[in-house]
């Protein structure tokens, strides 16, 4: 505010030109707000790539367990980015969410009382679901030689009953083969067929 020549301002009058001194210098706090909580165009994209992503990949292991290699190969196919399905996997093996030792586990188990499957069945299905091989030796290393041929003997008795029309020679080639389709070893296949067709076993012609 400019004052006329030979008036001397009042306080007042130097007070209204501080005021408005400050005024004209303000920044809206309303356009600061909105600048501060903006977010640039990257970071929304990148945002709305996990939330995606996220969702397509709890969807599939609601389905069923995968392994890591199955889950990256499925995102990738569903055309994301590697760099956010890496993310993803990492976030998904941080919380146990993907755990091929787990899942290697897991599988045997159901394999061997669902369909009596051997070692070297056991071993294909796991790389047939890409499993690591680190967590396929780990969850091998704990099964039983025993075992293993309790179970084949098992499968062998109830098999041999089927084959009472055919020769003992016949019944026991094709009992032999049965067994090693299933996955059983050369020595744990011989052992169980001679069990089951021991003399207190089925009689064939």
């Amino acid at each position: 505010m400019q004052m006329p020549m030979g008036v001397t301002p009042t306080e007042a009058d130097v007070s209204a030109v501080e005021s408005s001194a400050v005024e004209s210098s303000a920044v809206e706090p309303s356009a600061v707000e909105s600048s501060a909580v903006k977010k640039s165009p990257s970071a929304e994209k990148t945002t709305g790539s996990f939330d995606r992503v996220s969702n397509v990949s709890m969807y599939a292991l609601a389905r069923r367990g995968m392994s890591s290699r199955e889950m990256r190969d499925y995102l990738l196919g569903r055309e994301f980015e590697s760099s956010v399905v890496a993310e993803e996997i990492e976030r998904l093996e941080g919380v146990a969410l993907l755990d091929d030792h787990a899942l290697a586990e897991t599988l045997i188990r159901t394999l061997q009382a669902r369909k009596g499957l051997g070692r070297s069945a056991l071993v294909a299905e796991l790389r047939r679901r890409n499993i690591d091989q680190v967590a396929i030796e780990s969850a091998l290393s704990v099964l039983d030689d025993d075992d293993e041929l309790d179970r084949a003997t098992v499968i062998a008795v109830k098999r041999a009953g089927q084959l009472r029309s055919l020769d003992a020679t016949t019944a026991k080639r094709r009992l032999g083969d049965f067994l090693m389709r299933r996955g059983y070893s050369g020595s744990v296949v011989s052992k169980a067929v001679q069990q089951a067709l021991a003399p207190s076993g089925p009689t064939f012609r």
